[in-house]
C-alpha cells in the first residue's frame, strides 16, 4: 500500500469507528449514510476547514503543523499509538523520497553483557521489526518452539502468525495476533521504506489470512509492557509479566523480559524450565 493511501485508510477507518454522539454532536434525522463520522464533523470538531481536512484524508499530510495533527487527534479520539502513527505519517509525508532507514548494526558488546547477566528469567533483545538479535538461555527454553524453526532471524511475528505451534503456546492467541499486527502498523508508519519490514508484512500477507485481516483494520498499539498467559509444553501454564525497554543509544532495539513474583507457580516454573533447559544442554553436548 503507498504511502498516501495508508493515511486515507488510517484516518477514514478511525473516522468511521466514531459516532456522532461519541463524538459530542447533535444527531439531525436517522438516517445517515455513512458509518460513523462524516469528513465535514471531522473538519468542524478539529477546527479546520472541510477542503483542508478532504485534502488530508486523501492521503495528503505534507505540511501539516503540529496544531492541526493534534485537533485531529482530539477529533478523532486517538489514543496514545494512534497520535504517535498520525505524527509519523506526517513526518513521512515531509521527508524525502529516496530516505532509507539506517542499516542494523551489530549488537554491541555492552548489550549482550546485559543479556548474558540476566540468568534467572527469560530475556531478549529484539529489532523494529520483531527479530530476536539476542536471547539469553531462559528464552531459548521458553520459546523452544519458536527457535525450532530454523528460518534465522527467528521473529515473533511470523512465529505467531505462520507456525501452529503459536495457538497452543498463547493462551491467548487472538489477542497475541492483535498485539502483534498492531506493532508492526506502527513500526510501519515509522518505516515504510524499511525492506526487511515490508518483506515481512508481504509474507504474512501472503501466507495469513488471520494477518491479512488484522492488517486491513488499520489499528496500532504499543507493546510496552503487560502480562502474557503461556502454555509450555514442559513446564505446563504460565503467567507472565512483561517489560519492554528501549535503547536510546540504539535505535530500533528494545529488550524485552519476563518476570513473575517470587514463590509464584509461574517463578518456580521458570526454576524448572532452567534445570530443562540445562539437560537439553548436555543432551546436546553429548551428541557432539
Amino acid at each position: 500500500m503507498g504511502h498516501r493511501a495508508e493515511i486515507k485508510e488510517f484516518l477514514s477507518s478511525r473516522r468511521a469507528r466514531l459516532t456522532p454522539e461519541q463524538a459530542g454532536l447533535p444527531m439531525y434525522g436517522g438516517n445517515r449514510r455513512v458509518k460513523g463520522l462524516r469528513r465535514e464533523e471531522v473538519a468542524l470538531l478539529a477546527g479546520v476547514s472541510v477542503d483542508y481536512y478532504v485534502r488530508i484524508e486523501r492521503g495528503n499530510l505534507a505540511g501539516a503543523s503540529e496544531g492541526v495533527l493534534e485537533a485531529l487527534s482530539r477529533a478523532l479520539q486517538l489514543d496514545d499509538a494512534e497520535r504517535d502513527h498520525l505524527h509519523a505519517l506526517a513526518r513521512e509525508s515531509d521527508a524525502a523520497p529516496a530516505r532509507r532507514r539506517t542499516p542494523a548494526k551489530a549488537l554491541r558488546p555492552a548489550l549482550q553483557q546485559i543479556l548474558d547477566s540476566i540468568t534467572d528469567v527469560p530475556a531478549w533483545i529484539r529489532n523494529a521489526n520483531f527479530d530476536i538479535v539476542a536471547a539469553n538461555g531462559l528464552s531459548h527454553a521458553l520459546y523452544a518452539a519458536m527457535f525450532a524453526d530454523p528460518h534465522r532471524p527467528a521473529n515473533t511475528a511470523r512465529f505467531t502468525f505462520l507456525d501452529p505451534a503459536a495457538r497452543d503456546f498463547f493462551v491467548d492467541w487472538e489477542r497475541a495476533a492483535d498485539d502483534l499486527a498492531a506493532s508492526l502498523r506502527l513500526q510501519a508508519g515509522k518505516n515504510p521504506h524499511d525492506k526487511a519490514l515490508t518483506q515481512l508484512i508481504g509474507e504474512l500477507s501472503t501466507r495469513s489470512e488471520t494477518f491479512r485481516t488484522r492488517w486491513a483494520a488499520h489499528n496500532v498499539r504499543f507493546h510496552r509492557s503487560g502480562r502474557k498467559k503461556l502454555h509450555h509444553p514442559v513446564v505446563g501454564d504460565l503467567e507472565i509479566d512483561f517489560e519492554a525497554m528501549e535503547f536510546p543509544s540504539d535505535p530500533g532495539l528494545t529488550m524485552v523480559v519476563y518476570t513473575a513474583p517470587a514463590g509464584s507457580p509461574t517463578g518456580d516454573a521458570f526454576k524448572l524450565l532452567a534445570s530443562w533447559s540445562a539437560t537439553q544442554q548436555t543432551v546436546a553436548q553429548d551428541k557432539e
